[in-house]
């Protein structure tokens, strides 16, 4: 074990050895721990039932269906993964010859197909925006489209019209998918971030010779790769040997997006260094130094490198004792602030916050990190200052919670801003957190989670301010949620579906279980905890 554990007084031993299991896993296990999606598992149904695992999809597919037969969260959220589930069971009932006969009945599948057939008509003709998810706008468009020749082959064969589940599906505005169709038939260059949903770009795609498995995969996922695997009758051996390790890994559902390493990594040190909880992990902060490029680093590989995992990577180096000059985010200033990747289309919250705390750090303490970045530091600070909410959050198109763009703002701002930019914008987010509190001390956007209430806390703990009774008796009340052990966690994150980054975010709830035992339980009665590491260390005070 080379992770070095800060032991805190008032942490205790057990908080002490979570710390130390997960840096045992970052490394022993490099691709990385993603919660399975319903999404990327229906797109290996319907395009890999070769894949081993098939059955174990299918039966996955049918459990995760709800009562109201969509599947995935309640509102927008639901589309995708409805749709992904709808046409892989109908791809699956129209085969000449079924490819699983291990698996669920079809007296189980048809039911369950016309159930989440309703539910999507249903969400179709509600006419609700599409999720602020990636590609989100190409998928369904393009799998409505496969239902529909679904339908059209069940009523040509002579099969019964499904109960309660329409026979046409209400048209979806197709214009992005046709657009990025016609220019995959082109031939001219593309974003290689289209490669990460190749799995809906349809014949066009199949043409491009720049695609190609990196590491064995296609953008760094499943379905993209079985989709480019499939249309090459299965020959690449690296891209198979990719597909069976994560079948293997997840036991035959998959995740959206696999391997993770550089994103989780740099996630999880950045967080526990940032409250004093791990020194520095000398191979693992070889390898994130290693994982940087001329325009930074990327989550996984065939993804394009990107300014959030760039800032991360970066953040999470310095504050280590490895600082590389962040000068590969200069790639994406757009002027008043940073973009995520070039050609995104909005703005990210979240990123901005990073990119902050990445050249703050720099501003502060290197040589000339002051002349080269501190108005880059001030611009980026009055970009977030002024896209807060009137009501003092954040909400940000990487995170389903409000309160994780909220927390990541807050900590960039807290930390790296000039007071007069910070002060009241911090001050609100603080009355937010406050204001929204539930009756059982957690903080949620659909109901409490551990995750978001670790968010909230550090919200209320990492402004650097007196601590009012009215935050220490907000911080006991959620001190019993964040002290519960939990080995699952709500999908809050986005990708194609939501999903949950199972590291990152049991580092987040570690963090904020420290920052509150500091306040709840003050070592010695001392006045003042330490809860910011290094050369930032910052104090809370709690008299």
């Amino acid at each position: 074990m080379t992770a070095a554990i800060v032991a805190r007084a008032g942490q205790g031993p057990a908080l002490a050895g979570a710390v130390g299991e997960l840096l045992a896993l970052l490394e022993r296990e490099p691709h990385g721990q993603v919660s399975s999606s319903v999404y990327e598992t229906g797109r290996l149904v319907a395009d890999a039932p070769w894949l081993s695992g098939h059955p174990e999809r299918l039966a996955y597919l049918l459990r995760r269906q709800g009562d109201d037969g969509s599947w995935g969260p309640t509102g927008g959220y639901a589309l995708v993964p409805t749709a992904s589930a709808v046409e892989a069971l109908f791809a699956e009932l129209v085969r000449a010859e079924p490819s699983s006969r291990a698996g669920p009945a079809r007296s189980a599948l048809v039911p369950a197909a016309a159930r989440g057939l309703a539910a999507l008509d249903r969400r179709l003709a509600d006419g609700g925006p599409m999720p602020d998810t990636p590609a989100a706008d190409l998928i369904v468009p393009a799998l409505t489209t496969r239902i529909g020749a679904h339908l059209a082959h069940l009523d040509d064969a002579g099969h019964p019209p499904l109960p309660g589940a329409p026979r046409v599906l209400p048209p979806v505005d197709r214009r992005r998918l046709d657009g990025v169709s016609t220019l995959l038939a082109t031939g001219r260059p593309v974003p290689s971030k289209l490669w990460h949903a190749y799995e809906v770009l349809g014949p066009a795609a199949a043409g491009r010779t720049e695609v190609a498995p990196i590491d064995g995969a296609v953008g760094a996922s499943p379905a993209a790769t079985a989709a480019w695997l499939g249309q090459r009758g299965g020959a690449p051996r690296a891209a198979r040997a990719y597909l069976d390790a994560v079948v293997a890994r997840h036991g035959g559902p998959v995740p959206c997006c696999t391997p993770i390493t550089t994103f989780e990594r740099s996630w999880t040190l950045a967080t526990l260094s940032r409250v004093g909880l791990v020194a520095p992990v000398p191979g693992l902060v070889a390898e994130l130094a290693a994982a940087l490029g001329p325009e930074g680093a990327a989550t996984g590989p065939g993804l394009p490198a990107d300014a959030d995992t760039t800032s991360a990577t970066l953040y999470a180096l310095a504050r280590l004792g490895h600082p590389v000059d962040p000068v590969s985010l200069l790639h994406y200033d757009l002027g008043s602030h940073f973009c995520t990747w070039q050609g995104e289309d909005g703005d990210s919250i979240t990123t901005n916050a990073h990119v902050l705390e990445a050249l703050g750090w720099h501003a502060r303490h290197t040589r000339d990190g002051a002349e080269r970045y501190a108005a880059r530091v001030t611009r980026i600070a009055g970009w977030l200052r002024d896209v807060q909410r009137p009501d003092g959050r954040w909400a940000d198109r990487w995170h389903a919670s409000p309160y994780y763009a909220t927390s990541c703002a807050v900590l960039a701002l807290a930390a790296y801003a000039p007071s007069e930019v910070a002060d009241a914008a911090v001050d609100r987010a603080v009355e937010w957190v406050l204001d929204t509190q539930r009756d059982d001390g957690g903080w949620g956007r659909w109901s409490s989670t551990v995750e978001e209430t670790a968010y909230a806390v550090q919200v209320l703990l990492g402004v650097r301010r007196p601590i009012r009774p009215r935050v220490r008796e907000a911080v006991r009340r959620a001190l019993e949620p964040l002290c519960i052990e939990q080995t699952e966690h709500p999908s809050l994150w986005h990708d194609k579906d939501l999903y949950t980054p199972v590291l990152i975010v049991r580092a987040a709830v570690l963090a904020a279980r420290q920052m509150a035992l500091a306040v709840t339980d003050p070592p010695r009665g001392d006045t003042f905890v330490p809860v910011h590491h290094g050369a930032d260390q910052g104090m809370i005070t709690t008299a």
